[in-house]
């Protein structure tokens, strides 16, 4: 247990300012604004959690309520916010978080379920958001993706995330004519995708480093790199269902390119199990892959094993945690 992140986030309410792991550590969320208590489970009004998400100022957003908010359009969260979810339990359902053309956003210990309707995702972070961070949060059973990070956003941490009971789950990247997300970076680590059957993640143009994730019994592939992407893989546990094969490699052409091309992988320290087959392009390709040193100076990272497995089985998605009180400022 020594080895896990983050020991010290619950130990104040806005201890998880600034405190994320890799490209999301900028990420200060409502650190500088006032709490803002949402009180209903309404979906919008007086108290609700939207009125908080829209206002300009910066807040550290907690629930009063625990239950259920249907959403009937996506929710729109703009800068400089918490959404903090300790010491309640909140499940969205209907819609998901829009983060649009926004910056320093948290989100911690909420439940995504039962998404409905055309490009409908969990947490959809498009265009232009950066300095993100996703923690503990539960996301199952949406119609487009769980969380898609496209169009320029970049500088994302999700973190100990719980992933089931879907298809398409992480798409990094639009398609290859939005050239611009070759801006993107993402750090995804210590989450557990159980059963998922694709994207974990589909990668184009962006770097990505994962690392200390648990991926089990995908339905097609575990990760996939497609046009221009880098993907740096450490220290995960791969366990097969009945599809074998771990990372895959889509051609696409950028817009801006002559030929068409694939992303590049490289596996390091990764633990592959019941089967389950690396299917790696070696050569000049892995090469090519950014190493994360050269952004961030550390990351808490261990070999990966059964007590891993066993730890990311009960550390991910939301969790039954009190909600930490304020710090009191000392004179």
């Amino acid at each position: 247990m020594a080895s896990l992140p983050y020991a010290e986030v619950d130990s104040s309410l806005r201890s998880l300012a600034g405190r994320a792991e890799g490209f999301g550590r900028l990420s200060v969320g409502g650190l500088y604004g006032p709490v803002y208590c949402v009180t209903t489970l309404s979906d919008d009004g007086p108290g609700s959690l939207r009125e908080g998400c829209r206002r300009k100022e910066p807040f550290w957003i907690v629930f009063e309520v625990s239950g259920v908010i249907h959403l009937s359009s996506y929710l729109s969260v703009s800068s400089y916010k918490t959404i903090d979810g300790r010491g309640q339990r909140i499940k969205l359902t209907g819609k998901g978080l829009r983060l649009k053309e926004c910056e320093h956003i948290i989100i911690c210990n909420l439940e995504f379920e039962g998404g409905r309707g055309h490009d409908v995702d969990g947490i959809q972070i498009k265009p232009n958001a950066r300095h993100i961070w996703i923690d503990r949060c539960s996301l199952r059973d949406y119609d487009d993706g769980l969380i898609d990070i496209t169009r320029q956003s970049t500088d994302i941490t999700i973190s100990r995330c719980y992933f089931t009971r879907h298809d398409k789950t992480m798409l990094i990247g639009a398609d290859p004519s939005h050239i611009g997300d070759r801006c993107i970076r993402v750090t995804i680590h210590h989450c557990f995708f159980d059963g998922t059957r694709q994207r974990h993640p589909r990668v184009r143009f962006g770097k990505v480093h994962l690392y200390n994730n648990y991926t089990r019994n995908w339905g097609i592939y575990a990760v996939c790199a497609s046009v221009e992407s880098q993907i740096y893989s450490q220290c995960n546990i791969y366990e097969a269902g009945q599809k074998k094969k771990t990372f895959e490699y889509y051609t696409e052409k950028a817009a801006d390119m002559e030929e068409a091309k694939s992303g590049s992988i490289r596996s390091e320290g990764d633990l592959f199990l019941n089967g389950a087959q690396a299917c790696l392009l070696t050569g000049a390709s892995e090469e090519c892959v950014f190493h994360p040193s050269e952004f961030y100076p550390t990351w808490t990272m261990e070999a990966p094993s059964d007590s891993l497995k066993d730890i990311l089985h009960i550390c991910t998605g939301w969790q039954s945690i009190p909600r930490p009180a304020e710090q009191k400022a000392t004179a």
